[in-house]
């Protein structure tokens, strides 16, 4: 086909716009009336067996040219007009019109309607004086009997056409058929009767190519027919062509296309030629005329291209002519000639160039089409037609996917523009997956849109397309022809109808098949209608097929799902539906519940539930795609994450979902290994960690430690549940099935931090892209008004009010109700009143809450058009922010670009330091330079060290806020002035500022007085400007200009410096003498501010006290600056407290200079000298981080940063002693040492205020040169050691008190040191030795050495240690035998207590007994000598750094580490069980210390033994004696809590059946983590308990279940439990079993054992309620309601109104308290008289409803007709009610109630 372009019209085109008839589109043949089939049939046959004919038609067309231009100029659309007679060749016939082909290579369209009827009136006129010979076309009318009537275009002429004479025309032309109706003709008038009524006419072939005009044929302009074959003279030659002479008076034109190509160039003037007349311009008279010779002999058919050259693009095609303003010809390898008009010539007018096409020259060129009329190929040297894909509708085939432009968008579908003249139609059912109501929101014309091909006829040119997403990106082969459908074939197509029978689904060229019933789901629909909808796309299996029938059998149970139904019948109905954890599913949304949709699956349509956090990768997007969506929406490529029974957990999380696609997601332990990189969500946090969930459901644990590279102090501010993270494996037990994750961003990079960081941030704004369409398809104007809302647009908008904390609302947007707003910031200083209308461009949509936030600031909304760079890097400053990304302004141009908070998943935790605030400065690189749908730039940030505070000039901490909204400088701008500087001046105060004073010069000039030039000496303190007053008269100085604009001063030379404000000096001393000139050429602000040396006092004047950033804002002069920061303006706290009362504004200050300040504008000062921060000086600090237990961070202006130990808080230690330090507290500080980068400071008084001479209580100990021996210090405790306490003395200085030096006590257990000896606790010691040479200190903390109480208070009672009881013996020794009796006694009575005992056991028991105590006192014994001799060397040492410190304490480390392991599951044991006996109180039995050398310690007491003496024997016999006696006094008291295994032992044989006891026995072997020891003392209790003991039994039972459920398997338990079941009620253990899954969290488990429950218990209504409760606290509402009702089928009648009422309890408490409310009313509505039921009723509406619903039920309840003594019982309860909630009155009420009901029943009874 030719392109659809200027030079080739088209009808219907944007130029060739035919008036009424323009061409219609076959896509709309509906709207065209029918045609009869008679003369449809008549123009195909013709097209196919008769020759195309010359033919005389018009062509209507809209004139445009405005005059006649070049003589010789070529046929152009512009040049034709309406009712110009062209003669033409039919080119093709189409359904509904003929393609005409014209001179010049142009086309014409002939629509049917307009074939038949082709003559104007004007002919009319001429009939009368027709004469013979004459050459016509006309159209066969009707068949008679002698011949054809023959339609001539003349109203009221008959022609006739004889039999015979048309006899052989319809032998030789028309192979022997007759003529039809509606057949074209060449005739030739043979004569004309009765005054033109009948013409007689001739068709023969001779006749008709001889005929010729002449000149007795009185030829008109008005009658001159196209195809008149005429004789002519040449006039003229041309190069462009020939002007002849014909029929005497007429003249006539030959373009360079119709001349004879034998002849050209041999024509001469005068040579007589035969010619044909083409066509004639009605307006301005040209006549047309071709010497081709086809033309001189009518009836020929015109040549034709082969269609192989149809599109070929040629190379290196010679030049053969260049027309100006014409085009050019070429010859074609073959000879043929070619043609190329002037616009297919080059792409564009602009980069045409003449000079290429001179005649040789060669160029590439595409053949579009052939002019039959001109004999001609149409050429075309455009690039875009040269490289275009699809030339023609024949190039394009069903299935292609192709990229088009969007034309129109109309209700039946939109047009698409695929090539330069190959229009598709989108269906409306095909422009989405899903039916959209407006698709004019979502496509707009001018979009590219990418479609694929449905259907493709080029004959008709029907073109239809898809935008369907899923067709369009499918994988899949597309079916195009039956033949192609082979079975298994697995495909997408749409349905199109769905029937009661099945579904009809469409494919690619109208090939479609049925999908029948039963294969439509593995699960049976009865209702397909219900379920399936039009248009829905679908993934179908060929069954089989018939191409000859074009038949086709379908399935949407699909291969995998086949292959399964191959197994035993039995299996295939529940498989086939099954999804599988890790499958992508499309669903459609159902309902919302409070934690997320419930959706189905398509297309076998099971249950789901899809959570909200799992919507979305960003934590933010959950909850706003959750709003947005609604029921109905479909949502795709969603992920199943887990499956239960009757459960599916869904996902969409997009780095979820793509993980599984890759195949990176480890199905099982033994596929993970450590240093894997796995993609997750947060299951479930905890205070030891996070627990993370993979896809395939494995999950791992993520432990505090390594959860992040910064300190977290609670789990949960670091990460959310659900939200999506990156974790690396650190640690698997492929046994345990159990991994350790590390989230710490250092482990988990994803490659380049700038790339993730643009991904997460394109990803996030595609998906708030997607909840703006969600709300375009919602039917409220303000939703979709917001939905079109960008960042970036301008509005105009009106001020609705001005907020108290100063931001503004605005009213006049496109919707009435959408509320604006802009904030304080984005105010940008600007007064603002009800009614002004302001411009303001939009920063952020707030979806959630329906809101737009706005910006006044100017140079957003004026944005500069400036071409940005890809790549290039900007300073911008952030104006708006969201959770996950922030909105900065592009400080050059105004654009606005958006860049994400986060450089990483896991990266979702910022100290409050590293947060950006609104109006910050941030360096941003772009990475896109065109906004595109969302409105905002991409762009990732630098890096945080090119973050600076607010610094634009307009922000209120640095703009001259007094002098922008002083209006006596405001009007100043306007003038001009002559002024120089150095001038004087004289004019009258105006007004009087703190800063400056404003003054009216002549003229009517303003000018300005700064503070700093009115006297030359400023005492401090005072405010110069309150010597002038209003009204005086002053004589000053100009000393420069400031523009009002920029606020800089200008130099004199600056052509805006007639516009400045002259600022003005009356200074006494430049009044006199020379003057000083602001800015002059050379000298910038900056450049001042530079020659300001640190040290320098200055005199400034206080402009402000910034609040925000706490420094005082000064002016030194009119262009200098200063910033004093508040801890530099005093040492006194009341001053820093209150600093508005010290220092006034206007006041003048004396201040040093410290520095220029960072960003160079300002100068830093300070009004307390220097700030050098060097050894003994005293500076105020504040306090930016408390460590416990080590001391403070104090921070400094300017950066510097100090430490504070906590032995240098106060001159007196406290047992809290950073108690009363919060972060920003001020600090009066010494400097004890500027030596290192961070500063060693003192917050001790008698250091920061020497002259005050206060108490110093503890001195400072800095060394060990220190400490003198005998000397008694406080400190603090630093930690407890294996060989002994180590003490803090100092910040450097570290003592050691050994074990026997701590405490008069030995206690048995070193875990009652950690808790009595806590690092950081305060106590007195006392200083034993100190050994210079090897910087050792040893210490007692004994209270024979202090004078202070023992570390261990005495209630513990605990054993003296071997010197105490040294000490004490010569006391004891008195009092001996005394003490013999009293053992005695005791022994007896224990002898008799345990002769009640069987008599092996005793002997056992007491033998265990004393073996146990003798060794146990041996052990410790040699313990403690042991660590006495080893320790004497290594443990008292005094460390001076804290690196050594820290290096001494890892090396004790490992000995404390044995033990750690079995804490950290202690701390959780006792949460898992249901016992009451608090298990936390019981202390873990550690191992005795020496244990592991058991050999030796065997032999060593041997040794001993033989060396002592007769005395030592005896004394230590005693000694063993009165041991023995103090311990078995503490067994017998009452209150002692067992301590060991053998303590149990002793109480579970007194006291055999307590279940209490075997529980506490049990959790203390778990609380040192053996399992196996607790299974066996389970066991042992299940045997000693007694048979009738059944509670006691059970609970023992249900702990060991629990302990099996936390620490054992899967077969453990189910073991316990089918035993638990034979030896209990089976009901009662079922019960436990669930409960304990449920506080597991195994709800998986605990709903499979409930519905096992339901049919072995199903006539017990306590399994019914139980399950009913737990599927409430699951928020399943719907299953809950199913199981009642089931419940009600099952259970007897006589149990249905207490189940019901029980159900509706639990609504109440776990549900909907409206449904609880139906349900209670229902039943009462059955069983008025249940008093139970109203009592629940009322006590439940009590607890959850309102007042006015407990008394209405009250109201109810009092007027049933029920026996006295009930309705007693609800008057009591009213009354009561009314005590508690009502007033006095309401209490009356109730009381004259009740006696009305009294009197009533009386009067009853009286009657």
């Amino acid at each position: 086909m030719a392109t659809l372009e200027e030079s080739f019209p088209r009808g219907g085109t944007r130029k060739t716009h035919k008036s009424e008839k323009a061409s219609q589109q076959s896509v709309e043949h509906d709207n065209l009336f029918d045609i009869s089939t008679e003369e449809e049939s008549t123009k195909r046959k013709k097209s196919q067996k008769g020759p195309a004919k010359t033919k005389k038609l018009k062509i209507e067309k809209r004139e445009s040219s405005k005059s006649v231009r070049e003589k010789f100029e070529i046929l152009s659309v512009e040049s034709l007009c309406e009712g110009m007679r062209i003669l033409g060749c039919v080119k093709e016939v189409n359904e509904l019109e003929l393609v005409i082909s014209l001179p010049n290579g142009l086309r014409g369209f002939v629509q049917v309607t307009e074939i038949c009827d082709a003559y104007t009136k004007k002919l009319n006129e001429q009939v009368a004086q027709e004469e013979p010979l004459k050459l016509l076309t006309g159209t066969v009318s009707s068949l008679e009997d002698h011949g054809y009537l023959v339609d001539i275009g003349v109203d009221g002429t008959r022609a006739f056409l004889p039999l015979p004479k048309a006899q052989e025309y319809i032998r030789q032309k028309n192979k022997g058929a007759k003529l039809k109706v509606g057949q074209y003709l060449n005739c030739v008038i043979e004569e004309v009767k009765g005054n033109g009524g009948v013409v007689s006419l001739s068709i023969g072939h001779a006749e008709v190519s001889t005929a010729i005009a002449t000149e007795e044929q009185n030829w008109t302009l008005n009658n001159l027919l196209p195809g008149l074959v005429v004789k002519a003279q040449v006039q003229k030659v041309t190069p462009h062509g020939l002007t002849l002479n014909f029929l005497t008076f007429f003249t006539g034109l030959v373009d360079f296309m119709h001349l004879d190509p034998k002849k050209a160039g041999t024509y001469f003037s005068n040579q007589a030629v035969r010619a044909c007349i083409l066509c004639v311009h009605p307006r301005t008279r040209v006549v047309r005329l071709s010497l081709r010779p086809i033309f001189l002999h009518p009836g020929r058919p015109l040549t034709r291209l082969s269609c192989q050259h149809f599109g070929a693009v040629v190379d290196d095609v010679p030049v053969q002519g260049f027309f100006n303003k014409a085009g050019a010809t070429f010859r074609l390898k073959d000879g043929i000639l070619a043609y190329a008009r002037l616009s297919h010539l080059s792409d564009s007018k602009n980069i045409f160039n003449p000079e290429s096409f001179k005649p040789g020259n060669t160029h590439k060129c595409r053949i579009i089409d052939y002019s039959q009329m001109d004999e001609l190929a149409l050429l075309s040297l455009r690039t875009s037609i040269i490289e275009a894909q699809y030339l023609r509708y024949h190039d394009i085939k069903p299935g292609a996917v192709v990229k088009g432009t969007v034309l129109t968008i109309k209700p039946y579908g939109m047009l698409v523009k695929v090539g330069e003249q190959i229009r598709g139609l989108v269906p409306a059912m095909h422009m989405a997956d899903i039916l959209i109501k407006n698709p004019e929101k979502k496509y707009h014309v001018g979009d590219e849109v990418k479609c694929r091909v449905l259907l493709c006829d080029p004959e008709s040119k029907k073109l239809m397309m898809t935008l369907k997403k899923t067709l369009v990106e499918s994988k899949l082969p597309a079916l195009t022809c039956y033949a192609g459908a082979k079975p298994g074939l697995q495909t997408h197509g749409f349905i199109i109808r769905v029937k009661d029978y099945g579904c009809i689904v469409k494919f690619y060229s109208d090939v479609q098949g049925l999908v029948p019933k039963h294969e439509l789901s593995a699960e049976y629909i009865p209702d397909p209608e219900r379920v399936f909808y039009t248009g829905q796309v679908v993934k179908v299996v060929v069954l089989n097929c018939e191409p000859s029938k074009e038949r086709m059998l379908l399935s949407f149970k699909l291969l995998n799902d086949r292959e399964l139904q191959k197994e035993p019948a039995g299996h295939s109905q529940k498989k086939g539906r099954v999804i599988n954890v890790g499958q992508l599913v499309d669903v459609k949304v159902l309902e919302k519940t409070r934690d997320g949709l419930e959706v189905t699956v398509l297309p076998y349509n099971i249950p789901a539930f899809l959570p909200t956090p799992h919507l979305s990768d960003h934590v933010a997007n959950g909850p706003l795609l959750y709003h947005w969506l609604q029921a109905g929406d479909t949502l795709h490529r969603v992920l199943c994450l887990s499956r239960s029974e009757g459960h599916v957990l869904l996902c969409r999380k997009p780095a979820l979902v793509s993980t599984v696609e890759g195949g990176q997601d480890p199905k099982n332990f033994s596929e993970i290994h450590p240093g894997m990189l796995l993609i997750g969500f947060v299951k479930t946090i905890k205070d030891y960690g996070v627990f993370v969930q993979f896809p395939s459901g494995l999950s791992g644990l993520a432990p505090k430690a390594i959860m992040s590279d910064k300190f977290v102090t609670t789990t949960s501010d670091h990460f959310v549940e659900g939200q999506t993270v990156v974790a690396k494996v650190t640690n698997v037990d492929e046994e345990k099935q159990r991994m350790l994750l590390s989230l710490r961003l250092s482990d988990c990079a994803l490659g380049d931090l700038a790339a993730t960081s643009l991904l997460l941030l394109s990803q996030c704004l595609e998906e708030l892209q997607g909840v703006r369409s969600l709300m375009r398809n919602r039917d409220s104007v303000l939703i979709q008004t917001l939905a079109e809302m960008t960042p970036g647009m301008v509005l105009d908008l009106v001020v609705q009010e001005v907020l108290e904390d100063g931001s503004v609302v605005f009213s006049g947007g496109p919707v009435p109700s959408l509320v604006l707003r802009a904030s304080k910031y984005h105010r940008a200083g600007q007064e603002v009143k009800s009614g002004q209308k302001k411009k303001v461009v939009i920063l952020n949509v707030d979806m959630l809450k329906l809101e737009v936030h706005v910006s006044l600031h100017q140079d957003l909304v004026n944005r500069k058009a400036k071409k940005l760079k890809k790549g290039s890097e900007h300073q911008a400053i952030v104006q708006h922010l969201e959770e996950s990304f922030a909105v900065a302004s592009l400080v050059e141009t105004g654009h606005l670009a958006a860049f994400s908070l986060t450089s990483h998943l896991n990266d979702t935790f910022h100290f409050d330091s590293e947060k950006l605030q609104v109006g910050q400065g941030v360096s941003l690189t772009l990475k896109t330079t065109e906004p595109g749908m969302t409105g905002l730039l991409l762009a990732i940030e630098g890096p945080a060290a090119k973050r600076t505070m607010r610094q634009t000039r307009k922000d209120s901490e640095t703009v001259d806020e007094d002098e922008e909204v002083d209006p006596g400088l405001a009007v100043g701008t306007i003038k001009k002035h002559t002024l120089s500087i150095g001038d004087m001046v004289t004019g009258t105060v105006k007004s009087v500022k703190p800063t400056h004073v404003v003054v009216t010069l002549e003229d009517g000039i303003i000018g300005c007085i700064h503070a700093s030039h009115i006297l030359d000496d400023v005492p401090e303190g005072t405010s110069p400007t309150t010597k002038l007053k209003v009204g005086k008269t002053v004589t000053a100085r100009v000393i420069g200009g400031r523009d009002m604009k920029t606020f800089k001063f200008l130099p004199i030379s600056h052509p805006r410096f007639v516009r400045t404000i002259p600022e003005l000096s009356i200074r006494p001393s430049e009044l006199e003498d020379g003057h000083t000139a602001l800015n002059s050429h050379s000298v910038s602000p900056v450049e001042k501010i530079k020659q300001y040396q640190a040290g320098q006092t200055v005199t400034c004047f206080l402009k402000k006290y910034n609040v925000v950033k706490k420094w005082l804002e000064v002016e030194i002069a009119p262009d200098i600056r200063g910033r004093i920061p508040l801890l530099l303006t005093s040492l006194s706290f009341k001053v820093l407290k209150h600093p508005d009362k010290k220092f006034r504004i206007g006041q003048a200050l004396r201040a040093t200079v410290v520095g220029p300040d960072s960003s160079k504008a300002f100068l830093c000062l300070s009004l307390i000298g220097p700030h050098k921060l060097e050894k003994g000086e005293v500076a105020m600090g504040r306090v930016a981080k408390v460590t416990p237990n080590e001391g403070l961070s104090v921070s400094f202006p300017f950066g510097k940063v100090g430490r504070v130990s906590i032995f240098h808080v106060s001159d007196s230690y406290s047992e809290t002693p950073l108690e009363d330090f919060i972060p920003q507290k001020v600090v009066r500080c010494y400097v004890l040492s500027a030596a290192d980068q961070v500063l060693t400071l003192s917050l001790r008084s008698s250091r920061t205020n020497p002259e005050t001479k206060s108490k110093i209580e503890d001195p400072e100990i800095n060394s060990i040169q220190d400490i003198k021996k005998g000397q008694l210090l406080r400190g603090y405790v630093r930690s407890v050691q294996p060989h002994g306490v180590l003490f803090g003395l100092g910040p450097s200085v570290v003592g050691l008190a050994q074990y026997p030096r701590v405490s008069q006590y030995s206690p048995s257990k070193k875990a009652l040191y950690n808790k009595y000896l806590p690092e950081g606790k305060l106590l007195t010691a006392k200083i034993l030795s100190v050994n210079h040479q090897k910087n050792l200190v040893e210490l007692s903390f004994l209270p024979s050495d202090t004078g202070k109480p023992d570390v261990f208070p005495a209630s513990l009672e605990l054993p003296l240690s071997k010197q105490e009881e040294e000490k004490i013996e010569a006391e004891e020794r008195d009092q001996k035998g005394e003490e013999k009796n009293q053992k005695r006694k005791e022994k007896n009575q224990k002898g008799r207590e345990e002769a009640e005992l069987p008599s092996k056991e005793k002997t056992q028991g007491k033998r265990g007994r004393q073996t146990s105590m003798s060794e146990q006192e041996r052990v410790h014994k040699k313990a403690k000598k042991a660590g006495a001799s080893e320790e004497q060397d290594s443990g008292m040492e005094v460390y001076y750094r804290e690196g050594e410190e820290e290096i001494e304490e890892t090396k004790v480390l490992p000995k404390e580490k044995q033990t750690k392991p079995a804490e950290a599951p202690r701390l959780q044991l006792s949460s898992g069980f249901a016992w009451n006996v608090g298990l936390d109180s019981l202390t873990p039995a550690l191992p005795p210390r020496g244990e592991s050398s058991d050999s030796e310690e065997d032999e060593k007491p041997h040794q001993a033994m033989k060396k002592k003496s007769k005395k030592e024997r005896e004394l230590e016999k005693q000694k063993a004696e009165k041991e023995l006696s103090r311990v078995e006094e503490a067994l017998m008291d009452p209150r002692r809590q067992p301590e060991s295994a053998d303590d149990f032992d002793r109480l579970v044989l007194s006291s055999p059946n307590s279940s209490i006891l075997w529980l506490q026995y049990m959790a203390f072997h778990l609380q040192a983590t053996e399992i196996e020891k607790a299974r066996a003392v389970a066991e042992r209790a299940l045997k000693t308990i007694s048979f009738r003991e059944e509670q006691e039994k059970l609970n023992v039972w249900v702990a060991l279940l629990n302990l099996e459920n936390m620490y054992g398997s899967q077969q453990s338990l189910t073991k316990v439990f089918e035993r638990a079941v034979q030896y209990n009620e089976p009901l009662k253990v079922h019960l436990h079993l669930a409960d304990i899954y449920t506080k597991s969290e195994k709800f998986q488990e605990a709903g499979e054992l409930y519905n096992r429950m339901l049919k072995r218990f199903r006539h017990d209504k306590a399994v019914w309620i139980k399950y009913g409760a737990f599927l409430l606290r699951r928020s399943q509402a719907g299953a809950s309601h199913r199981v009642l009702q089931r419940a009600l089928e099952c259970l007897p009648s006589k149990e249905h109104v207490d189940v019901i009422a029980k159900f509706a309890q639990l609504e109440f408490q776990l549900g909907d308290a409206e449904r609880a409310k139906a349900i209670f009313e229902n039943t009462l509505s059955t069983y008025p008289k249940r008093t139970d039921v109203w009592s629940v009723y009322i006590d439940m509406t009590i607890k959850h409803g309102s007042q006015k619903e407990v008394r209405d039920i009250f109201e109810r309840v009092i007027h049933l007709s029920l026996a006295p003594k009930r309705m007693k019982f609800f008057f009591k309860r009213y009354l009561d009610y009314e005590k508690q909630h009502g007033t006095e009155k309401d209490v009356q009420a109730v009381k004259a109630k009740a006696l009305e009901y009294v009197e009533a029943k009386s009067s009853v009874l009286e009657e």
